[in-house]
């Protein structure tokens, strides 16, 4: 049997600890789409994919090494 990529899905309070910015942070900087959109689970549940944050992170180090 073939084992399929699953995507982990990560909610705010996940992605506020991973990240290291509050929740306003967030909707301010998805708002400017310069954070990665939630994906909507059911009613007003959202989460965002572990990708998706994974990738965030690593633009922020990657532009913040070539200021340096």
């Amino acid at each position: 049997m073939a084992k399929q990529n699953q995507e982990t899905l990560l909610r705010r309070k996940q992605v506020e600890a991973r990240c290291g910015i509050s929740r306003s942070s967030i909707y301010d900087a998805i708002q400017r789409n310069a954070f990665p959109r939630p994906v909507k689970l059911i009613g007003r549940t959202v989460a965002w994919t572990e990708s998706s944050i994974d990738q965030w992170i690593a633009e922020r180090v990657a532009a913040s090494n070539s200021e340096a």
